[in-house]
């Protein structure tokens, strides 16, 4: 198993990492950009854990400071995504094996969508091993909920029927938030590995507010305890 030295784990909203946060042992608070990163250790393995905020320049943001300032070799997105893939139901997990910008759009143009023009690739594959070592979490905390697929983002909240099936469709998106690509695509610009792990707080359709707002929580809370499972793991 790979021995991560120095772990950056990211989510948008406070729900997303104060439990992570609860329990690390903490060794410093630094302000970087109005954001505090707080880094210490989790049982052996040492951590800096943020809250970015929402959306991809937040979370792009967030990545590079951990890349640059804390120098982490490893980058763990986790948090809550709605659902595309109308398997599944919410609470279910979805690990990332690769993540696209759903808003990147520049059809008129002659690209396909999601595609971003002039750069090698659009398309940003997750480490296998910290992939292999978040699914196995996942599959040990909740053996029926969990899966591998492709996490799409973008600067958007969906809650659109025909917009989930779009997505599903044409980019065969498993779920959608607003934060890991970003983050993805920073990672694999600098050669850091990095996992995004989702648990659905909604079908992203038509209810998807209002069940965004009565299972966030519980959502969070399962995404943690898989981020808690795979640092017992890495230690």
């Amino acid at each position: 198993m790979m021995n991560f030295r120095k772990i950056g784990i990211i989510g948008a909203m406070i729900e997303e990492v104060e439990l992570i946060q609860q329990k690390m042992t903490v060794s410093r608070t630094v302000q970087l950009a109005g954001i505090p990163f707080i880094e210490g250790t989790f049982g052996t393995k040492s951590i800096v854990v943020c809250k970015s905020g929402v959306g991809k320049v937040n979370a792009a943001m967030c990545t590079q400071a951990l890349i640059d300032f804390f120098e982490v070799d490893a980058v763990v997105f986790t948090g809550v995504a709605g659902a595309l893939d109308p398997s599944l139901n919410i609470g279910d997990i979805v690990i990332s094996t690769d993540c696209m910008q759903h808003d990147m759009d520049v059809t008129a143009l002659g690209f396909a969508r999601g595609i971003i023009p002039f750069q090698e690739t659009s398309i940003f594959v997750a480490d296998a091993e910290l992939s292999k070592v978040a699914f196995e979490a996942s599959l040990k905390l909740f053996p029926e909920q969990a899966k591998l697929g492709r996490i799409l983002s973008g600067d958007q909240f969906i809650a659109d029927r025909d917009k989930v099936h779009a997505l599903y469709s044409e980019l065969n998106g498993s779920c959608t938030e607003m934060e890991g690509a970003a983050t993805a695509q920073v990672c694999a610009t600098n050669k850091i590995a990095f996992v995004i792990i989702r648990s659905m707080s909604d079908k992203a359709n038509g209810s998807a507010p209002d069940n965004f707002t009565e299972f966030m929580k519980h959502a969070a809370l399962h995404s943690y305890q898989i981020v808690e499972e795979m640092l017992t793991q890495l230690s």
